[in-house]
């Protein structure tokens, strides 16, 4: 059912906004999108969100992953998906396959489907981590083949492309200084990305609300923390294991400088402008120091 707001409504929600768009205008925005909440509905709604951050100034860069979409892949080629410590063990078939989901289906599917709601003129341009040496990475263990760790980020190649009016979407694949490809764990691109970009905020769009409470009970949302608390929380064992490497990567951005990290449900409608541009948000919010 489409809810029709009064015209008097439409008028609070717009004043309601517009501190938050002076304050976050000509500043840089991550915004790192999970596998698990990719789909047409979803991105059209995300497409439209970064398509109208862009048109006030904010200086917004799409990072993806795509891990269940990787997983299909392969076991259609009878391949089973191998973990350890929640990584992807990535020989070089699996990278092959990662390579081509990552960059050849889901990136060049966000890119269309962005450039799909800009109008007249596209303004979203596809990257790979690879591409200039956007990503340098080093090997993260022997034992898992392929998967590099991000020790350095041309940030001022992302900055270029904001510069020219362009919105990065990124794909997490790296390469080492010889332009081996590596598989790169995409919380931590992104939080890469963000750190090198001084980025304003880094908001990760997952399958869950945000930090809960209760794992078992939606509704128990964590609306706000600080780095130490949330290191505290994952210490302590109470978070999911899946939430841990994007709970890390929150802590460790605003620790390294980003002003704020965001963890909010990419499955609702418009969830990136409702956490940026409202007073109450929808998900949780990290900062460094507790100065709400």
């Amino acid at each position: 059912m489409k809810i029709v707001l009064l015209p008097s409504e439409t008028a609070t929600v717009l004043v309601e906004a517009l501190p938050y768009i002076r304050e976050f205008a000509n500043k840089a925005v991550v915004v790192k999108l999970g596998g698990a909440a990719i789909d047409k509905t979803s991105d059209l709604a995300l497409a439209q969100d970064v398509l109208l951050l862009r048109s006030v100034g904010v200086r917004c860069v799409l990072v993806h992953g795509g891990g269940p979409q990787v997983d299909a892949m392969l076991r259609r080629v009878g391949k089973e998906p191998e973990f350890k410590d929640g990584l992807r063990v990535t020989d070089g078939d699996t990278l092959d396959i990662v390579r081509m989901v990552l960059v050849g289906k889901i990136n060049r599917d966000l890119v269309a489907t962005i450039n799909s709601q800009a109008g007249d003129e596209p303004v979203a341009v596809g990257v790979s981590g690879e591409d200039a040496g956007l990503l340098t990475v080093t090997p993260a263990d022997p034992a898992l083949g392929f998967v590099g760790n991000v020790t350095q980020v041309r940030a001022e190649l992302i900055h270029r492309l904001l510069d020219d009016g362009l919105t990065p979407v990124i794909s997490t694949i790296g390469a080492n200084a010889e332009g081996q490809p590596y598989n790169v764990n995409a919380d931590e691109a992104a939080r890469a990305i963000a750190v090198a970009m001084k980025a304003e905020k880094i908001v990760y769009l997952t399958a869950a609300p945000g930090l809960l409470d209760d794992v078992n009970d939606e509704h128990s949302l964590v609306p706000r923390l600080t780095s130490a608390e949330l290191r505290q929380r994952i210490g302590s064992g109470s978070v999911s294991r899946g939430m841990i490497p994007k709970l890390r990567a929150c802590a460790d951005a605003v620790d390294q400088g980003v002003r704020f990290a965001h963890i909010i449900d990419g499955r609702v409608k418009h969830s990136l402008l409702i956490e940026l541009l409202t007073d109450h948000g929808v998900g949780t919010m990290v900062k460094k120091e507790k100065s709400w």
